[in-house]
């Protein structure tokens, strides 16, 4: 985004009693061969892809399963026709029950940057959902929950290949992350 003003979307989503979301990131056009399996088993109601995708084709597969909201990352061309940020309203009877913020590059290490909690404080979002670092991340930061899913394209030194998974009920939101090598949820004491 350097040297030009971020493209910003907006979409509003209608909430069933739970929605299963998927969140990818940073595919850099060769997701792991079992990624799409994965996906298809958790049988999402919304797919979520945080960035870094590489080639475009790569979403098409994903938007088979199930709707998909993608932002641009900063290996993706500024010529392609996807926002930098997306505010995403969840709505049930008319009424925002949740608003998530979606963007590549937001934390640096477990805090957000300054112009994304600002957007995401203004915005009265709950969550931001991030990629980038490739780096598996659940965490807060001055009342606004961070969900990072990891990468689930080519291994980035030791880091495990992940995909995320965001279950809203009327309990709240559950995160877990889960690997693409076995599809079983991944904690970071585990491997």
């Amino acid at each position: 985004m350097k040297g030009r003003k971020p493209v910003t979307s907006t979409e509003r989503i209608q909430l069933a009693k739970n929605t299963r979301v998927i969140v990818v990131a940073d595919t850099h056009s060769k997701p792991h061969p079992n990624t799409i399996e994965i996906i298809k088993e958790k049988q999402p109601d919304l797919i979520l892809h945080a960035g870094d995708i590489g080639t475009l084709s790569v979403l098409d597969p994903l938007k088979k399963i199930a709707p998909l909201i993608a932002v641009r990352g900063n290996i993706d061309s500024v010529k392609c026709d996807l926002p930098d940020v997306v505010t995403i309203f969840f709505e049930s009877a008319g009424v925002v029950r949740s608003c998530w913020l979606l963007t590549h590059i937001a934390v640096r290490g477990p805090k957000l940057k300054s112009p994304i909690h600002s957007l995401a404080s203004a915005m009265q979002a709950q969550l931001v959902v991030c990629g980038h670092s490739h780096v598996p991340l659940l965490t807060h930061d001055r009342g606004i929950a961070v969900f990072n899913p990891g990468s689930c394209g080519p291994r980035r030194f030791v880091l495990p290949i992940l995909i995320g998974q965001i279950d809203i009920d009327q309990a709240g939101l559950h995160f877990q992350h889960i690997a693409c090598s076995t599809g079983e949820t991944w904690r970071p004491d585990v491997g």
